[in-house]
């Protein structure tokens, strides 16, 4: 069953390293035979969050979110890509996600994570896990964790070593499961 997937990454930075994790998720999972879309801050450049989505009213929000909040209806699972900025979430992800709540609700999610050490973004992934749970996406159980992330990829996403394959795998297998098991339930209604 081909899954609809939105990748959505969470650094504005210049000279962002992450785009490469967010290159290999996108080319893993569409030769998986998935619908890959990535949302990148860069892009949309949502303002700091001032009105959530459902604050406006009906038809009046601006474009940007219009469009986001029409695709993540449209979503099956998310794959959330983050950094570890001082052990937390970057704060560019943040505001993305906090743009939106009901859009996400009883959608798995899976985290990708990655720091320029040796934790991978871990630590950042925990936090990440609290909230992504309190917005109704709650993530699978696996990580895929990146750590070193200046070596660990060439700019095109294409892995320096080649166990990363094998732990994608794993990870995209899980969230397959959850996908599927959660597009068959919402298909049979939710619970509000």
């Amino acid at each position: 069953m081909t899954l609809k997937l939105t990748i959505i990454y969470g650094s504005v930075r210049q000279e962002r390293k992450g785009i490469r994790v967010v290159r290999f998720l996108e080319r893993g999972f569409g030769e998986r035979g998935h619908d890959v879309t990535v949302v990148d801050p860069q892009e949309y450049r949502l303002p700091l969050l001032d009105r959530m989505y459902k604050e406006y009213p009906k038809g009046q929000a601006p474009e940007p979110l219009e469009q986001l909040a029409s695709l993540y209806r449209a979503t099956d699972a998310f794959v959330i890509v983050t950094g570890e900025y001082n052990h937390g979430l970057p704060p560019a992800l943040k505001n993305l996600l906090d743009h939106f709540l009901e859009e996400y609700f009883f959608r798995p999610s899976a985290i990708a994570c990655y720091s320029a050490g040796m934790f991978g973004g871990v630590r950042a992934a925990v936090h990440l896990r609290a909230v992504l749970a309190e917005m109704g996406m709650s993530a699978i159980p696996s990580l895929f964790a990146t750590p070193k992330i200046g070596s660990a990829y060439d700019e095109q996403g294409r892995p320096s070593d080649e166990g990363v394959n094998r732990r994608f795998a794993r990870f995209a297998a899980e969230l397959e499961w959850y996908g599927r098991a959660l597009k068959d339930a919402r298909a049979r209604g939710t619970p509000y």
